[in-house]
């Protein structure tokens, strides 16, 4: 049948009527008050495609390369009219106004339920369309409008970023008796990022899209759920609300001037929505994130879905911010000004997604600012949109002025992993582009990063080394712990581990940060600007571990990151970026841009910084090698007196250790993330195989012994640098395979230390009994 009613659904019609809908279904037999609706099924969408002939070619465009800002958005736009012009069949158009007459002759809410929503690791939420106050006249349309939205710009990205298929994700649509509330908003029945038993209530008057779209900074509430005392209120200043308009639209208006700053929510009705946060809570047997609306007096559900961000680690010391600070505060809620801030606090918001980063401040007004934000910046945006994902990405992190809890910018960042503080309300105004500031998505606060005090600084030891079982005391080893930056501001930190070096500090993130090409900037600023650019990033870790060497990686970033720079129009389109343009053998065939990047190293070891090693990355072969190192010699470099190297990431550059060794290098480096996807054919980037991506794959394991064996015999060193150095595993095997060093991340280096120590004792006793 093309339509179902809420009362025939439940949770094991998923496949059919999708998550919200089977969630409307659960929590209408569960007697909870939820509006009378019935389901356009999916299967009535996928024989609405299929019949009309337009699937093969719906599936054929989606099919890109997501992070191709352009093609992501003609794949949008030409799936969303294949669609859209299709006209819907005539029985399908007659049962659908059948059952509308059947509900009564009140305006609908017409509400997408994808077959990949609001499951337990993925969310989606937000990702396709709702219409409100819809008529029977508009009904078909919007129902295709939902059907379509499958498949925007941020679905399509969101669905191939979590390996989900297109061709195996439908689409259902809710078809619900309109509630014209008077107040409405979310609440998490338990705290959203640790799980703690406190219920976090968002309110605002009108319509709930104000709150989820992010339009308007809600009051916020937090109960505590085992003794049901309100431990804190912020009452927000409620600009905008969203109401029916005289022509059944949704519509935005103003709030009348004596509500802006009054309290939405009483403490009756606080109580209410907990007893049914507690009910909904207790049916699905998990935390869950619920949308509600209240109408004359009466408190309705309006979805449920479970909240898939909270931090399992966190959720034990959840009641007290580990630093003796309450779970309220440390939710990050902003309370009107009775909060005091340190001098240093430029805003206060609501801390949506946790986490502290420190970046340079990308004011984004218009789509056309997105190009601009780098790797590492933080967005200030009025509101975030789903046109702005990819960008989201590549930030640290997120500030809106505008949003609470569920709005986009929340929902996302959580996903993400990217600290965010939303509902800062003037940071667009207050913050300005290039400006250094620091974002704490616990406290909700934005402060002035230069001047920041954190516990890194005052006691870096701890931050850097978070396994409490171990000493501070540095072991001592014969194997060199080193550590990997991946950018200069680390430098300090990483230095204050005591490990024995920097295994890798990468260029890319230099070049990336200036958010134009190599040629692009060397157009606008001058080769002498290029290579200051490198040098004083690379001077910075120089400096801090000097006079422990600092390996340094030339350039190695995939044409898809240059494409979204200045002058990226001039790179290519790659199907596949990672096995494409990059490392070494881009360097090679732009030996202009190349010799820059080493006149950078000979104006270092000129300045002094002899402890700096130049390592090349992505090389095949030896003529590979040789190449570069004739470019070297044409700048000044001497590798007869230099230390350089470079890395094996290859089958094909393992497999000929032995000619990479005859060229003259000091070393070899792992890079376990390539050498991994390269060997076993398994894209790193690709959730459909993720689970077959081993870095202790023996087939792996073979290749790096096969190298550190030879190596040995040429008198070259052997490191590694990737991912795998973290794991006691690999830092086991290659201990006893006798590699040179091993560098890991910033916060493993002392578990790493001590891991290496352990296996070494190992080795001594062996050898003496």
């Amino acid at each position: 049948m093309p339509t179902l009613w809420l009362d025939d659904i439940g949770a094991d019609d998923l496949d059919v009527v999708g998550g919200k809908a089977a969630s409307l279904g659960e929590l209408t037999a569960a007697g909870l008050p939820v509006p009378s609706a019935f389901v356009v099924t999916a299967d009535t969408y996928r024989s609405f495609i299929e019949e009309s002939g337009i699937d093969t070619e719906l599936f054929e465009t989606v099919d890109i390369d997501s992070d191709d800002s352009q093609a992501l958005a003609a794949a949008a736009e030409r799936a969303q009219e294949l669609i859209l012009e299709t006209d819907t069949p005539p029985s399908v158009r007659e049962d659908l106004l059948a059952a509308y007459d059947q509900m009564g002759e009140s305006d609908v809410a017409v509400r997408s339920s994808a077959t990949a929503e609001d499951l337990p690791d993925a969310s989606f939420a937000g990702q396709q369309e709702t219409y409100l106050n819809v008529s029977r006249a508009d009904l078909l349309d919007r129902v295709k409008e939902c059907w379509a939205s499958l498949f925007t710009q941020r679905a399509i990205y969101y669905r191939q970023e979590q390996g989900f298929s297109h061709v195996d994700v439908d689409i259902a649509v809710v078809v619900q008796e309109m509630v014209d509330a008077e107040k409405s908003g979310v609440m998490f029945t338990s705290h959203p990022s640790t799980g703690a038993p406190k219920a976090i209530l968002e309110a605002a008057w009108g319509l709930g899209e104000a709150v989820v779209s992010g339009a308007v900074s809600p009051d916020n509430y937090i109960v505590d759920r085992e003794s049901g005392e309100i431990e804190e209120v912020t009452v927000a200043d409620k600009k905008v609300m969203c109401v029916r308009g005289e022509d059944g639209e949704t519509i935005e208006r103003s709030v009348p001037e004596e509500k802006r700053t009054e309290r939405v929510l009483s403490a009756d009705e606080i109580e209410r929505l907990l007893a049914i946060g507690e009910q909904v809570e207790d049916h699905y047997g998990e935390p869950q994130d619920v949308e509600w609306a209240i109408d004359d007096d009466t408190v309705y559900v309006l979805q449920s879905r479970p909240i898939t961000t909270i931090d399992e680690g966190t959720a034990d010391s959840a009641d007290d911010g580990g630093d003796g600070t309450t779970d309220a505060t440390a939710a990050g809620v902003a309370d009107g000004g009775e909060m005091e801030a340190p001098d240093a606090v430029r805003l206060t918001g609501i801390g949506s997604s946790p986490g502290t980063v420190t970046g340079t401040v990308s004011i984004v007004t218009k789509l056309d600012n997105l190009d601009k934000v780098s790797e590492g910046d933080i967005i200030v945006a009025e509101m975030t949109t789903p046109d702005m994902v990819p960008a989201m990405k590549r930030a640290a992190g997120i500030v809106t002025d505008e949003g609470g809890m569920t709005s986009h910018a929340a929902i996302v960042s959580r996903e993400l992993g990217v600290p965010a503080v939303v509902g800062a309300e003037d940071a667009t105004d207050r913050l300005r582009d290039g400006q250094t500031v620091t974002l704490d998505g616990d406290m909700g606060t934005v402060e002035q990063g230069s001047s920041v005090a954190t516990e890194e600084d005052d006691e870096p030891e701890p931050a850097a080394q978070p396994s409490s079982e171990h000493s501070r005391i540095k072991p001592m080893t014969g194997t060199e712990v080193k550590v990997n930056v991946s950018i200069p501001e680390a430098a300090e930190r990483a230095a204050a581990t005591g490990a024995d070096g920097v295994g890798l500090l990468r260029i890319e993130h230099m070049i990336l940060s200036t958010d134009k090409t190599p040629a692009r900037y060397v157009e606008d600023h001058g080769e002498r600007a290029y290579i200051d650019e490198i040098v004083e990033g690379v001077r910075t870790a120089a400096e801090a571990f000097y006079p422990r060497p600092v390996r340094v990686r030339t350039l190695d970033a995939p044409s898809d990151e240059f494409r979204q720079l200045q002058g990226g129009e001039d790179e290519p389109s790659e199907h596949n970026p990672m096995l494409g343009y990059r490392g070494i053998r881009r360097s090679l065939d732009r030996p202009g841009e190349f010799k820059l990047e080493l006149r950078a190293f000979q104006r270092l070891f000129d300045l002094g910084y002899d402890n700096v090693e130049l390592m090349l990355p992505l090389v095949t072969d030896a003529e590979d090698i040789l190449r570069a190192k004739s470019l070297m010699q044409e700048v000044g470099i001497d590798p007869a007196k230099r230390r350089w190297g470079v890395m094996v990431e290859t089958p094909a550059s393992a497999l000929c250790i032995e000619e990479l060794c005859e060229t003259g290098l000091d070393f070899v480096s792992f890079g376990t993330n390539d050498l991994t996807q390269y060997t076993l054919a398994v894209d790193r980037n690709n959730g459909n195989v993720a689970d077959r991506f081993d870095e202790l794959h023996p087939a792996v394991l073979d290749l790096m012994s096969q190298v550190i064996g030879t190596c040995r015999e040429n008198d070259v060193a052997t490191s590694i640098c990737g991912q795998a150095a973290s794991k006691p595993e690999m830092v086991q095997f290659l201990v006893d395979e006798g590699v040179t060093s091993i560098s890991p991340n910033i916060d493993a280096v002392r578990d790493v230390q001590h891991e290496v120590k352990r296996v070494e004792q190992r080795l001594l006793l062996e050898s003496v009994r």
